[in-house]
């Protein structure tokens, strides 16, 4: 008994001494590591990183931006069966422990000991695993584990249990970039967090441990065995009945990927803006949750998007069949697993599903979808598909399905809007559409190519192109201030100019058709696109006259040819600088910018911007009261940029401050840079262009108040649309990137009324549906007088040749002198022919 006794002092005194030095330890370890400790109050205003979101003008998702999947929640917008699934899983005590599990850090220290210094499971409760993921690093080191013990007890010291459990739910990376319950739920399931079933929120609770390898996509068995046993977890602690327990265990896991919902197709414009954001906001932009709500119109945005991919695939069909897209040879006893196989290197995209030709006979072609879907393709479904030769020739029609595919051939199809599936090709054509409000120069709709996936070029605003004959309203204009008018007459005769550059030392420009009118009116030489007319126009008004006068459309000097051949369209613009321009003609005189950012957000919902873009604003008191004569725009709308995609895209000095401008505010007034006269008189030039003009397939559209100008260069490099009401405006290009000749079909060749006027007519039928006309109103100043058709001038309403024209009131007076003076010439010489 005395030596129990002996034994038990030298234990107890052996125990206090470990003890002791145990709390010495770790109270010189505090005051080693205390001054290293970082402050933990910065966690109540903690910023997670949250995606840039980019919305269309309605309010539908365009892109998302960030490396993390994050949506974060409040802790009272978490449901109860969440929060408890985590913790049965997670720490079950979470609300009762001082932030320290000792029990867990005891039995993690008895492993050490017993596994010869294995560092296994670290009895870590949630506080420490979020001290851990906000201010240290995995590395299993004894120091870190200090580190964490010292940062969880100051955390309960200064944060609630419910801030570092919403910490906790928001920060943990829970597989596939998702960040945090929020982003877990949407992505395995597409649900919010309150519409989860109680089995779902055990799985997404299951998924904290080992984020990468157990979760409900890659490796569902052990997720399950995990699920089941949280949901364990849950009825021991009594956070589940045991009927909950029985239907959630019997619930089977479908999970599967689901993408954020893009519902607005505008990645062009989406990397727009993500550029212009972080140019201004940094890269904080992309982390800070910020939402950036564009210009765009997601109904004419997806009308622009069908319009153009419809226009591009049925310019490729005119031009023939290339072949398939690739040819596999299939052995005789290939299954669905081998098909799979060989069609996963071919993406579906724009539509366009790749196939697999599984079997091909002269009257029908059997096909492999991707997912054991197969279709058949008949003689009719193929018949478009006449071998290419070159741009301007293809072969004879098919006769036979296997002409066409053959086994082992991976090609393109496209269902209809019936269902039906037709044989297609990727388009190599290429092209753009952007549409602008005039008023403001918003960006309603912006496509930069075919598909963005297959080329990132974004030619609505970095292309620099010939605009051919859609300049010609540009000319024109600086004509009419020159005193020029509709009725004026200009010989549309042969040309020979010197040019030294050219074989034989002579420029000879000639009209599309090759054919020559002779004298021929202003209104009707821009209606049938005479090319010789604008010519000796521009060299009648001069080119360093015209030249700094178009400048004021906002085009660069540069990019401007100083010689006659800008009077052809040789200038290098974009489709966004051509719908600019145009929209001077639209708006009445005013010179708008181009923008694409109506309003950005932070987190809270709190405007940090607010666009306050230059107005055309005709009626506003504000330009009323303060008129000024049209001028050369400010140095800042119209100077030239340093390269040649700034020079292509207005925006590119747009300001974007990190203050909210007052939108109750005054109207920032677009500076009038032609007389409104002036614009009036050429949109009336180019609505007869739709009427009886080179653009008269747009008539089918059936309103009377559109105006616009086809455009096509040499050797039908480009063509072009550029059309408006006083609603909209919207150019259209066509063109391959390598600048080949979009060529010829069945006889016509890819003019602008061909390749580009069908696809704005597609848009604008969809973007003005239901809308009514709106034009630019008659101004004062303007007079309507019966004129000659052939001589111009002013006549009489006996004359057979009456027509009436529209004119400038100061140049009506002169017009009608120029009359008397040539009737009077007239009477001269009948009576000098008397003798």
């Amino acid at each position: 008994m005395h030596i129990f006794k002996r034994l038990l002092r030298w234990a107890v005194i052996a125990a206090f001494t470990g003890l002791l030095l145990a709390v010495l330890a770790v109270g010189a370890a505090y005051w080693l590591i205390a001054p290293r400790l970082p402050s933990v109050s910065q966690l109540k205003d903690y910023h997670l990183q949250v995606p840039l979101k980019i919305l269309s003008a309605d309010g539908k998702l365009i892109a998302s931006f960030g490396e993390m999947r994050r949506i974060p929640v409040d802790i009272g917008h978490v449901p109860e069966r969440l929060k408890h699934a985590v913790l049965a899983a997670e720490d079950a005590d979470f609300y009762r422990h001082p932030g320290v599990d000792w029990h867990g850090i005891v039995r993690a220290g008895w492993h050490v000991l017993i596994s010869g210094g294995d560092k296994g499971p670290g009895g870590s409760t949630i506080t420490q695993q979020v001290a851990r993921n906000f201010f240290l690093s995995p590395e299993k080191l004894y120091s870190r584990k200090l580190t964490e013990i010292f940062i969880a007890l100051r955390m309960e010291k200064e944060l609630s249990k419910d801030q570092i459990l919403e910490l906790y739910l928001n920060k943990m990376f829970l597989g596939h970039r998702a960040y945090g319950v929020a982003a877990a739920a949407e992505y395995y399931y597409g649900k919010t967090l309150d519409q989860l079933t109680l089995a779902q929120c055990a799985a997404i609770a299951g998924t904290f441990q080992l984020p990468s390898m157990v979760n409900p996509i890659n490796n569902p068995q052990r997720l399950l065995a995990r699920r089941n046993w949280i949901l364990g977890q849950m009825l021991e602690h009594h956070y589940i009945s045991a009927e909950e327990y029985r239907q959630a265990v019997a619930e089977p896991n479908d999970a599967y990927p689901h993408e954020p919902p893009v519902e607005v197709d505008a990645p062009y414009l989406a990397e727009m803006v993500r550029q212009q954001t972080l140019d201004r906001l940094g890269n904080d932009a992309l982390t800070e949750g910020y939402v950036v709500k564009t210009t765009l119109d997601s109904t004419r945005q997806q009308a622009a998007v069908e319009a153009l991919r419809k226009g591009l695939m049925d310019y490729d069909r005119r031009h023939g069949w290339r072949g398939a897209e690739a040819h596999q040879d299939l052995p005789a006893g290939a299954d669905q697993a081998v098909f799979d196989k060989l069609l996963a290197a071919h993406m579906p995209l724009a539509g366009l599903q790749p196939a697999l030709v599984t079997a091909s006979s002269p009257t029908q072609a059997t096909l492999y979808l991707s997912g054991g879907r197969t279709i058949e393709l008949g003689l009719a479904d193929v018949a478009w598909a006449r071998p290419y030769i070159n741009e301007s020739r293809v072969g004879a029609p098919p006769k036979t399905v296997d002409a066409v595919l053959k086994r082992g051939d991976v090609v393109r199809v496209m269902a209809d809007g019936q269902g039906h599936w037709q044989l297609t090709q990727w388009p190599t054509v290429q092209g753009a559409l952007v549409s602008l409000d005039p008023e403001d120069g918003a960006v309603q709709a912006l496509v930069g190519g075919f598909n963005f996936q297959r080329s990132k070029f974004n030619r609505a605003v970095m292309a620099a192109r010939q605009p051919g004959s859609s300049f010609k309203p540009y000319i024109y204009s600086a004509a009419f201030e020159r005193g020029y008018t509709p009725a004026s007459i200009v010989n549309d005769a042969p040309l020979a100019l010197p040019d030294p550059s050219r074989p034989g030392g002579l420029w000879t420009p000639s009209n599309d058709d090759e054919k020559f009118d002779g004298p021929i009116r202003l209104r009707e030489a821009l209606a049938r696109s005479k090319n010789l007319v604008s010519v000796r126009l521009l060299d009648a008004i001069g080119v360093r006259y015209a030249r700094e006068y178009i400048t004021r459309f906002g085009f660069p000097l540069d990019a401007l040819p100083a010689n006659l051949s800008l009077a052809l369209g040789t200038a290098s613009v974009s489709p966004l600088s051509m719908a600019r321009g145009y929209a001077v003609f639209a708006n009445g005189g005013y010179l708008v910018t181009p923008y694409f950012i109506h309003e950005i957000d932070d987190r809270d919902g709190k405007a940090v911007y607010l666009a306050n873009p230059p107005r055309a604003c005709r009626t506003c008191p504000e330009r009323l009261l303060n008129p000024s004569p049209p001028a050369p725009p400010p140095a800042e709308m119209a100077k030239a940029p340093g390269n040649a995609a700034a020079d292509a895209n207005p925006t590119a000095d747009a300001p974007l401050p990190a203050d909210a401008h007052d939108a109750a505010s005054a109207p920032v007034l677009a500076p009038a840079v032609i007389d409104v006269r002036n614009a009036y008189l050429v949109t009336s030039l180019m609505k007869d262009v739709i009427q009886h003009g080179t653009g008269y397939a747009a008539k089918a559209l059936g309103r009377s108040d559109l105006a616009g100008k086809t455009g096509s260069t040499n050797d039908h490099r480009d063509a072009w649309f550029v059309g408006f009401n006083a609603e909209v405006v919207s150019a259209t290009w066509v063109g391959f990137d390598d600048f080949t000749p979009l060529g010829r079909a069945r006889g016509v060749g890819e003019f602008g009324a061909q390749a580009a006027l069908p696809i704005w007519m597609d848009y604008i039928r969809v973007a003005l549906k239901d809308r009514p006309p709106a034009s630019l109103p008659m101004p004062p100043g303007i007079a309507t007088l019966l004129i000659n058709r052939t001589t111009g001038l002013p006549t009489t309403p006996d004359d057979p040749e009456a027509m009436s024209e529209i004119f400038k009131v100061e140049d009506v007076e002169r017009l009608r002198a120029l009359a008397t003076q040539q009737q009077q010439d007239e009477q001269d010489q009948r009576a000098y022919d008397i003798f």
